[in-house]
């Protein structure tokens, strides 16, 4: 039996995935130490919240 709730469009999984490379290529390239590389790698993979928090700091105003 086929899943009912199967995913045929990967497009949001890709945005991400670029998202994600560029953050990491953005964060790193910033980093003037290790650690703030590991920092940035760690930011790269929750750069949408970044995003939706600026987002919502520039509505509010």
């Amino acid at each position: 039996m086929k899943d009912c709730m199967q995913n045929s469009n990967p497009t949001g999984g890709a945005i991400y995935g670029l998202g994600l490379i560029g953050a990491a290529i953005y964060f790193i390239s910033t980093a003037t130490t290790f650690w703030l590389g590991v920092l940035g790698f760690l930011k790269a993979l929750v750069w949408p919240a970044f995003l939706v928090y600026e987002v919502f700091k520039y509505l509010a105003v």
